[in-house]
């Protein structure tokens, strides 16, 4: 598997070497996990345990850190590019963090239903404090 380092200092492109469909199946595999403060995988996720997995596993490293951490880390992601797969979606003043699908639908892990595909309901998107960009063409 070939793993690349994303510096949170660089300009949040991973190029051409991860496909969306390396990432969707990723993120797949960890649905209907429970969740739990604190953990990154295989059998439990937080949110940001989630996303440092799902793309760890698509064979990206990031920084094992906070929702807050990654915002701040990461290039803010333009209109085109928050409805993109692989975006990351915050929400909560920044507190929680999910992966776009597209423009409808993230993956995150919730508090109280695990990880799972979630619509960007009126209320979801009521909660958006910002998207950042992990461009992954």
């Amino acid at each position: 598997m070939r793993i690349l380092i994303l510096s949170f200092l660089a300009a949040g492109t991973l190029g051409a070497a991860v496909s969306e469909q390396v990432l969707e199946d990723s993120i797949r595999r960890k649905l209907g996990r429970p969740y739990v403060w604190g953990a990154a995988g295989t059998k439990a996720y937080d949110c940001s345990g989630f996303v440092w997995h799902a793309f760890l596993d698509a064979g990206v490293l990031l920084k094992r850190t906070t929702a807050r951490k990654l915002f701040y880390s990461l290039p803010p992601a333009g209109p085109a590019e928050r409805a993109r797969l692989g975006a990351l979606v915050f929400f909560d003043q920044v507190h929680h963090v999910g992966i776009v699908r597209n423009e409808r639908e993230f993956y995150h892990a919730s508090s109280s239903h695990g990880t799972k595909r979630q619509n960007f309901t009126q209320y979801w998107r009521r909660l958006v404090s910002g998207y950042r960009k992990l461009d992954l063409r």
